[in-house]
């Protein structure tokens, strides 16, 4: 071969005598990646990805504040245990589609599962507006949380995977944050579509969810740009795609900067036939990265509880204990959605300036050390509206990037090839455990009437934060500013003779 080698080649070992081997491909695209500067691409790339956050805030605050109204004998006349039921059957297909589809993302590709699980998620909104009773409506949020959990898993892998080392924290910290976008946007949907001189009660319910779909379909478009993960691509027999695609954003970003980009030399090399499915995650979980394994549990199911415990019945609460009026009970939402919005947005940067553990550590035991103030305050009748209001905005704006910083951690700490089934897999086990009975819980909670029974949950909610930060002072990884393949070896890292 005449010149020099391409930064990343395929090369097939094997020997007349002994039993071919697994091909290994050495390739430098990881460390070329992480070394990119901020550019145009990274922006469309997290705005095509990340605004579907946007539209489930949006979908899923319409849900929260509508609950009172959908008590009414004119729309569905639910009671609140069955809106904390279609509550929890929405959590409940969010981890099964997370399980499913987390699995098909790492075997045939993040980009597929991109427009699949959207599909899937944009039916279950649209059928939404068609209920006619409350096993109905549960069935339609049973089907899009199948699509939204599957979103998780490939959305979340999919930015890590693109994003420099130096900038991936700040980066999943705002998307995941821009959930509350979403939110304050719901919020103002309702002024609206709960103003019944403008719109039935009977029916503005139905125009939100009808809203949410039609917005959804633009995302669908915008999905068309959103190319292949190249560090999937390079494990699966795709090393030259990757590498063109690769050079191709190389030289658009040179051309727009002006400057050659630094040289990378090291290559990485990759056993071409890689570990997929349960048993490889099972195996990381309980073994190697059983510590990780444990932390992850702990992230991922205290934020779950903490998060569906307040929020699913967040309108439920203020009508009934504040004599909040439900019409209004979306505009409450505004606040609340701004301090869990800012929360990323305002921190982080400090996950990787200060890096992973203390922030996390830190920002986990800071909202539960307030929530479980807040419940003392809320039993002893301590509270008006606005300073419930106020003290939830206060502790949101920490459990947010908390909660952000959660899924940050399960889709660092764990090897390329089960990346996305690993961001499942904690995501359904924990959502699983913490927020599938949160929702109900809360509304039996709600139906009793009794504020220290409420209380005495939202106590609970606040020692599982606790209880997380201190999992993660202890077991947690210092990933910032670390390439991926150093935080964790891929499975399929070739042998060293």
């Amino acid at each position: 071969m005449n010149g020099p080698l391409p930064q990343s080649y395929l090369e097939n070992k094997s020997t007349e005598t002994a039993r071919p081997v697994a091909p290994v491909i050495y390739t430098s695209i990881p460390g070329r990646l992480d070394r990119l500067p901020w550019s145009v691409f990274h922006l469309k790339l997290v705005l095509a990805l990340g605004i579907t956050w946007v539209l489930d805030g949006l979908e899923v605050t319409l849900v929260g504040t509508m609950g009172a109204v959908l008590q009414r004998p004119d729309t569905l006349g639910l009671s609140g245990e069955e809106i904390g039921a279609a509550a929890s059957a929405y959590v409940t297909g969010a981890v099964v589609g997370a399980l499913f589809f987390g699995y098909l993302t790492d075997r045939l590709g993040r980009k597929r599962m991109f427009f699949l699980t959207l599909a899937i998620y944009l039916t279950g909104v649209l059928w939404s507006a068609f209920a006619w009773n409350g096993w109905s409506f549960a069935l339609f949020r049973l089907l899009t949380g199948l699509g939204i959990g599957g979103e998780y898993a490939a959305i979340n892998s999919a930015i890590d995977e693109w994003m420099p080392a130096r900038l991936r924290g700040r980066v999943d910290l705002i998307v995941n944050g821009s959930f509350w976008i979403g939110a304050a946007l719901g919020a103002g949907v309702t002024l609206v579509l709960f103003d019944w001189a403008l719109i039935p009660a009977g029916l503005g319910w139905r125009f939100g969810f009808a809203f949410g779909a039609a917005l959804g379909l633009v995302i669908l478009g915008m999905r068309r740009y959103v190319p292949e993960s190249p560090r999937w691509m390079i494990i699966h027999g795709k090393a030259g795609e990757a590498e063109r695609l690769v050079a191709e954003i190389e030289r658009q970003v040179e051309r727009k900067t002006g400057r050659a980009l630094p040289l990378v030399t090291t290559d990485l090399a990759l056993d071409c036939h890689p570990a997929l499915g349960f048993r490889p995650i099972l195996g990381a979980v309980t073994g190697q990265y059983r510590r990780r394994g444990f932390l992850g549990l702990m992230l991922m199911t205290a934020q779950a509880f903490f998060y569906n415990s307040v929020f699913f019945t967040y309108s439920l609460v203020l009508v009934r204990f504040y004599g909040v009026e439900a019409e209004k009970a979306g505009l409450c939402v505004f606040p609340l959605a701004l301090g869990n919005w800012m929360g990323p947005l305002l921190l982080g940067y400090f996950f990787d300036a200060v890096g992973r553990r203390r922030m996390i550590a830190g920002t986990f035991t800071a909202a539960g050390l307030l929530l479980g103030a807040n419940s003392w305050a809320f039993a002893c009748g301590l509270l008006s509206a606005r300073e419930q209001i106020l003290l939830w905005t206060v502790v949101f704006f920490l459990a947010s990037a908390a909660a952000s910083s959660a899924y940050l951690t399960v889709s660092e700490i764990f090897p390329l090839e089960i990346r996305a089934l690993a961001i499942a897999f904690f995501y359904a086990v924990g959502t699983g455990l913490g927020g599938s009975v949160a929702p109900w819980l809360f509304g039996r909670l709600i139906e009793a009437g009794a504020r220290s029974d409420l209380s005495l949950g939202y106590l609970i909610a606040a020692v599982l934060m606790l209880v997380a930060g201190v999992t993660e002072w202890i077991f947690g990884v210092d990933a910032e500013n670390q390439g991926l393949e150093t935080v964790a070896q891929p499975l399929s890292a070739a042998k060293q003779s």
